[in-house]
């Protein structure tokens, strides 16, 4: 295949790991497999045991290579959302004493420059975003290679983690035998797919609802400006839904799946299910809309506590409204609820791929179109992150690290990483076999908000 290239995405979930494998040829990416395997060793979307997430790893990662009949060795991972940094970064080097024209090792120099001065503490790199760049004062560059100047200077953002919590990633995909070629934060790798252009450049919320934990993430001007995190998500509606009825786990989970509803004014109060109940010989009828209450209660409160941190900073003025997806973005009515909440327009984003039209997979397939897309500067900027050589021809990606040794091997003590123990959670459901193409979704026309709300956003940020 001329001109083509492989991705996979490995998204790996508090529930499941997913894989997503896909093709991109000439711009267009079609997806050619996908695998999911329930999470062992995963707390939050956190690695707490490298052992038993990289047999979860291996086992995802099989189902793929089965499914798409190929060999899986690199993939693209996601840093989630969880202490997050987000912070503008620059730099300036000088070219030579006389004019000369820019090469990439100038380009790389600047970068890196960039990232040692801006990377603090504990801190570890995971996805440089350049802005712009300036030769000799003329700004608003995006590629300077092949300019003729004395100093280069960029203007960027840096995306930073904890180091233990990217290390123990790093780690349980290596230890799955697995090489990393890209890597990307969460939310901006949702924001390439779930979006559209407009939502991307005037601003939208991207709230993602995974098992252990529910994240806002604020899009603007096509960048990732500032992420919450609520530390409650669908396992804590399963458990609500097993100490209210009196049901096991596994029943309270497949309640919430076949019979649940997040808004209980769309339910009707006729509707009755079976339900198995501790300490009863025979199930029991259970209204549907007394399932929807115990949902709707704890969305509320995961809603409510988002909702006055976003207010802090006027997020909810921007124009894009709220884009929701995620595995508990599957629940019907969630849309409902949340619009009555935050009182903006709201909607889903699932996947429309035959086999992936499940939300939990979003994030996965962002993963591979985040990769497939990049530019040849932020291949660049991803290669000094994590160390591998690129090819700017279209050819994939070598696994001997560059001259321009990444940060990871520079910056990072990885013997002093901790490596915490595991707890264990819920399963995903399976997806189909087939090999859809990956096209953004349409998107209901917005709402414009005056300049001022607009405004009143970006005093809170960086330009």
């Amino acid at each position: 295949m001329d001109n083509s290239e492989i991705f996979v995405g490995l998204d790996i979930g508090t529930s499941s790991i997913k894989v997503v494998v896909a093709e991109a040829v000439t711009g267009k990416v079609n997806v050619i497999g996908v695998g999911s395997q329930r999470s062992e060793g995963v707390s939050r979307g956190v690695i707490v045991d490298i052992d038993k997430a990289s047999e979860s790893i291996k086992a995802a990662i099989s189902k793929a290579e089965q499914q798409a009949n190929l060999k899986i060795e690199d993939v693209v991972i996601n840093i989630p959302s969880s202490m997050l940094k987000i912070e503008p970064c620059q730099s300036m080097i000088a070219v030579g004493t006389q004019s000369r024209e820019i090469t990439e090792d100038d380009v790389r120099q600047v970068m890196t420059a960039a990232m040692v001065q801006n990377l603090q503490g504990q801190s570890e790199v995971v996805t440089l975003k350049p802005l712009k760049f300036s030769v000799d004062g003329f700004s608003n560059i995006r590629d300077p290679r092949g300019m003729i100047g004395v100093r280069l200077e960029m203007n960027g953002i840096l995306y930073t983690a904890p180091r233990n919590i990217v290390y123990n990633l790093q780690s349980a995909v290596k230890k799955a035998g697995l090489n990393i070629s890209h890597e990307v934060v969460a939310p901006v790798a949702l924001s390439n797919i779930a979006l559209s252009e407009g939502e991307r450049n005037f601003g939208s919320i991207i709230i993602e609802m995974g098992a252990g934990q529910t994240s806002a993430s604020v899009i603007h001007d096509k960048s990732l400006k500032m992420t919450e995190v609520d530390y409650e998500g669908g396992n804590h509606i399963t458990h609500d839904i097993s100490v209210v009825l009196n049901t096991n786990v596994e029943n309270a989970s497949h309640y919430k799946i076949y019979y649940g509803n997040a808004d209980s004014n769309l339910v009707s109060d006729n509707e009755v299910f079976p339900a198995e109940i501790v300490g009863k010989n025979e199930p029991e009828n259970v209204s549907t809309k007394y399932l929807s209450e115990i949902i709707e209660a704890r969305l509320e409160q995961i809603f409510s506590r988002l909702k006055t941190k976003l207010e802090e900073s006027n997020a909810l003025d921007l124009p894009g409204g709220i884009i929701i997806t995620g595995g508990v973005a599957a629940t019907p009515g969630i849309d409902s609820l949340a619009s009555r909440i935050f009182q903006v327009n709201t909607k889903v984003y699932i996947p429309q791929q035959v086999g992936m039209r499940y939300p939990a997979f979003s994030i996965g397939l962002g993963d591979v179109y985040y990769a497939a897309m990049l530019s040849d500067i932020d291949k660049i900027a991803n290669s000094i992150v994590t160390g591998n050589s690129i090819d700017l021809g279209g050819n994939q990606a070598a696994k001997e690290p560059t001259n321009t040794q990444g940060l990871m091997g520079r910056f990072t003590n990885k013997k002093d990483s901790p490596q915490p123990k595991s707890t264990k959670e819920t399963n995903n459901p399976a997806v189909d076999r087939q090999k859809p193409e990956v096209n953004n979704q349409s998107v209901d026309n917005k709402t414009k908000k005056t300049g001022n709300a607009v405004k009143g956003f970006w005093n809170k940020f960086f330009d």
